[in-house]
C-alpha cells in the first residue's frame, strides 16, 4: 500500500508558537496560567495543558488576582483586552498573527468609515473577536441568503474572511456581494498555510482510495479539509485519535493519503500512525510512521538549509522547513539592516538559513539568516581582498577615528583619513550612504576587515582625468561640482580634474567674491575657455551668452532713444550712466549742458537718475553714447545762481515792480539826461 502524506499536515506556525509560549511559561512563570476558552481547537492538547496547570475559563472574572492571562490563537475582542487591564492581570499574546493583522485592518477601515463584512462562520471564535474590533457592527456571511439580508447605509464596504474558510466559499460570496454593491474593498485574509494545506488535502484526496483527516472535533480547518477531501474521495475519514479510526479493508486500499488540521499536535498524528501499522501487516508495505517519518527532513544544530517564508510579526519571521515543526527566526538574527522594515518581508520567498538550536520536545527551531549571510560574506570579502575586487557598503556608524560600514551581516572598519579623497572634517554625511570601497587590510582571528573609499575615487579620478586631457577641446561644456572659492574664483571638479572659473567669468555683473554666485557642492555647467596639458591647468567659463546683457541690450535700444538711468560714476570727461545691470553708457562732459562747465561732478552726482537720449550704439564695443543736453540741458553753476538770485528778488526792479505813479517821472529824468548826453557829443 503507497502511502501520500500532506506536507503541511499538523500545527500551523500560529498554534505552534501558542503551545510553544505555554510551554515556556509553565517552566518559568510563578503565576498560575488561565486561558479564556481552549487555547486551540484540540482536546487532546487542551487536556495536556490542564494536567500541567493551565486552567480554561470563561469569562477574566473567574481569574484571580495573582493570575497570567494567556490570549487564545483565535483571538478577542478589545472588551477582553480592557477587562485584563482593569483587573491588572499580567497576559501573554498568543493570537495567530494572519488573525491579528485582520483585527488591525478590520479597525482602520471602521475607522475609516466603511462597513465591515466577513465572510465566515459566526459562531466561531475568531469571527467574534474580529467583530468586536469593529464595534460588533459587521455583517457575517456565510450563505447567499446572509448577502442578502445585508441592509446598510454605508457606501464604502470592506470585505475579509476569516482565516480558515475556503477559496471556493469566499470567491462565491464575493460574486453575491459584487451583484449587491458597487463600491467593495476586499481583503482575502485567509491563512497561507490554510490555504497551502487545503491545496495539498485536495491533491491528495484526488489520488487516493482512503483518505484520514486528523484533527479536533471543534476545529474549524479540520472540518474544511473533510469537505474538500470528501469531494474527490468517498472514503474519506474524518478522526480526532487513533481510536476513532474505522474499520478499513487494507488489502483493497492501494493508496492511502492523510492529511491533519492545524491545530492537530504530532503525538496525535503518529499515534494514529502507529495503529495503521498494527493494522498493516503485509510485509511489502510501507508503514505510516516510516512514511511520516521519511516525509520530514533531518535537522541538526549548525545545518545551512533552505526554507520558505510563511509569516512573521513585530518579532519573529516564521520558516517552512519542511521539518515537523516551522523554523523561528529573530527578527534581530535576519539581517544586519539598522532601517530594516519588517514589512518587506515576503511570505513565500525561499531563503537560506542557519539552524542555531533544535528541540524536539519543545518544538522549537532557532534560525538565523544573518549568519548564513556572514559566512558567506567572510569568504566573499576574502576573495575581494585577495583580487582587490570593490565592494559596496553602507554606512551605518560614526565613530572615533572613522566609520563602520556593513555588507552581508559583517562590519568593515573606515579610517576617517580613507573615507575620500580630499580631507573630511565632518563625518556625519556618509552615515546611511552607500559607497563603494576596497578591502585593504583583515585579521583572520579577530574577524575585522578595514577598507577605504579613498583608493577607489583616487583611481576613479585617474581614469577620469586621463580620459578628460584625450578628449578636451576649448568650447567643450562639462558638468561640475564646486570644490574650493577663493578669492580670484571658483575651483570646479570636471571628472577628474579641476578647473578655474575666474571671478571675471562668473558674472556678467560686477562681483566682489564667488560666494555671491556659487557655493562649495553646487552642481555647475562650465565651458572650456583655455588649457595646458603640460601644465595640468584649466579656465572654464560659467557666465552664459543668452545671459549677456548687451545682448538683450540690442534688442532693447536703438539712437534716438530718449531713456532714463542712474549715474553711477563721475569722470573728468563725462559721466557713466547706468541702463540696465550691466549696461553702462557715456555722457560726455560736452553733452551735458549747453553752458561751459568745469567738471561733471559740479552738476551731477552719483545714484542722481537723469533722461538722456541715445545718440549713438556700437554693441560690438559695448559703448553707447548719451546726451542729456538735447533731452533736458543742466545749466552751468553761474547761470543756475544768476537764475536763483533773480528768482530772490535782487538786482533791478523790472517795470512791473515800479509804482505808477513814479513812471511819468523817470521816464522824464531819463529824456533829460540822454537829451544832455546829446548836446555834449554834439
Amino acid at each position: 500500500m503507497e502511502i501520500l502524506i500532506a506536507k503541511n499536515a499538523g500545527f500551523c506556525f500560529g498554534v505552534s508558537k501558542a503551545i510553544n509560549l505555554l510551554f515556556s511559561l509553565l517552566e518559568n512563570s510563578e503565576n498560575k496560567l488561565y486561558t479564556v476558552g481552549p487555547i486551540i481547537h484540540n482536546d487532546q492538547v487542551v487536556d495536556k495543558l490542564k494536567s500541567m496547570g493551565v486552567k480554561v475559563v470563561k469569562d477574566i472574572s473567574e481569574i484571580s488576582d495573582n493570575g497570567q492571562v494567556v490570549i487564545r490563537t483565535h483571538g478577542v475582542t478589545p472588551k477582553v483586552y480592557d477587562e485584563i487591564n482593569e483587573k491588572n492581570l499580567t497576559f501573554s499574546d498568543a493570537t495567530c498573527p494572519y488573525v491579528k493583522k485582520i483585527h488591525t485592518l478590520v479597525n482602520e477601515k471602521y475607522q475609516e468609515g466603511y462597513q465591515i463584512v466577513i465572510v465566515g462562520d459566526k459562531d466561531h471564535q475568531e469571527v467574534k473577536g474580529i467583530n468586536g474590533w469593529c464595534g460588533d457592527s459587521a455583517f457575517i456571511v456565510d450563505s447567499e441568503e446572509d448577502v442578502l439580508a445585508i441592509n446598510t447605509d454605508k457606501e464604502k464596504i470592506c470585505v475579509v474572511s476569516q482565516t480558515t474558510i475556503t477559496k471556493e466559499k469566499w470567491e462565491t460570496l464575493n460574486n453575491y456581494l459584487n451583484k449587491k454593491f458597487e463600491n467593495i474593498l476586499k481583503f482575502d485574509t485567509i491563512c497561507s498555510a490554510t490555504s497551502n494545506r487545503q491545496n495539498e488535502a485536495e491533491a491528495v484526496a484526488k489520488i487516493v482510495d482512503a483518505m484520514l483527516v486528523i484533527g479536533g472535533k471543534n476545529s474549524s480547518n479540520t472540518q474544511k479539509l473533510y469537505d474538500i477531501c470528501s469531494k474527490y474521495c468517498d472514503r474519506t475519514y474524518k478522526i480526532e485519535t487513533s481510536g476513532d479510526l474505522p474499520p478499513m479493508d487494507i488489502k483493497n486500499i492501494k493508496k492511502i493519503g492523510i492529511t491533519a488540521g492545524a491545530s492537530t499536535p504530532d503525538w496525535v498524528i503518529k499515534e494514529v500512525i502507529c495503529k495503521m501499522e498494527e493494522l498493516n501487516k503485509a510485509e511489502n508495505e510501507l508503514s505510516f510512521k516510516e512514511a511520516f517519518e521519511s516525509s520530514l527532513v533531518t535537522l541538526n544544530t549548525g545545518d545551512i538549509v533552505k526554507g520558505k517564508i510563511i509569516g512573521f510579526n513585530n518579532s519573529e519571521v516564521f520558516v517552512d522547513l519542511g521539518y515537523k515543526s516551522d523554523g523561528i527566526i529573530k527578527l534581530e538574527e535576519f539581517t544586519d539592516d539598522v532601517e530594516f522594515n519588517p514589512q518587506s518581508i515576503k511570505v513565500g520567498e525561499e531563503i537560506e538559513v542557519f539552524v542555531v538550536r533544535v528541540n524536539d520536545r519543545e518544538g522549537i527551531v532557532e534560525l538565523s539568516k544573518k549568519k548564513v549571510e556572514a559566512m558567506k560574506g567572510w569568504d566573499a570579502l576574502v576573495t575581494a581582498f585577495e583580487n582587490k575586487t570593490p565592494v559596496k557598503v553602507k554606512v551605518i556608524e560614526v565613530v572615533n577615528g572613522g566609520v563602520i560600514s556593513s555588507v552581508s551581516g559583517l562590519k568593515i572598519f573606515i579610517p576617517a583619513s580613507q573615507i575620500s579623497d580630499r580631507y573630511v572634517k565632518e563625518l556625519q554625511g556618509f552615515l546611511k550612504q552607500i559607497i563603494t570601497i576596497r578591502i585593504i587590510d583583515y585579521n583572520k582571528q579577530k574577524r575585522k576587515f578595514v577598507g577605504s573609499h579613498r583608493v577607489i575615487l583616487e583611481e576613479e579620478r585617474q581614469k577620469a582625468g586621463s580620459e578628460f586631457w584625450s578628449n578636451v577641446e576649448v568650447g567643450k561644456r562639462y558638468a561640475g561640482t564646486v570644490k574650493t572659492l577663493m578669492d580670484f574664483g571658483a575651483f570646479v571638479d570636471i571628472g577628474g580634474v579641476d578647473g578655474l572659473i575666474h571671478l571675471s567669468e562668473l558674472s556678467w555683473s560686477k562681483i566682489k567674491h564667488p560666494s555671491s554666485v556659487l557655493k562649495v557642492g553646487d552642481k555647475v555647467e562650465v565651458t572650456v575657455l583655455e588649457f595646458d596639458k603640460d601644465k595640468k591647468k584649466v579656465s572654464l567659463g560659467y557666465k552664459k551668452h543668452e545671459d549677456n546683457p548687451w545682448i538683450k541690450a540690442a534688442t532693447k535700444y536703438n539712437v534716438n532713444d530718449i531713456v532714463k538711468g542712474k549715474v553711477v560714476r563721475l569722470v573728468p570727461f563725462g559721466a557713466f550712466v547706468e541702463l540696465d545691470e550691466g549696461v553702462d553708457g557715456l555722457v560726455h562732459i560736452s553733452q551735458i549742458s549747453n553752458d561751459r562747465i568745469g567738471k561733471p561732478a559740479d552738476v551731477l552726482q552719483v545714484g542722481q537718475i537723469i533722461e538722456a537720449k541715445i545718440t549713438d550704439l556700437n554693441l560690438e564695443t559695448k559703448k553707447i553714447s548719451l546726451s542729456i543736453k538735447e533731452v533736458n540741458p543742466i545749466p552751468s553753476p553761474k547761470k543756475q545762481e544768476a537764475e536763483s538770485a533773480n528768482a530772490s528778488g535782487e538786482g533791478a526792479a523790472t517795470e512791473e515792480e515800479v509804482p505808477t505813479e513814479h513812471k511819468e517821472e523817470i521816464q522824464n529824468t531819463i529824456g533829460d539826461v540822454l537829451g544832455n548826453v546829446k548836446i555834449d557829443a554834439e
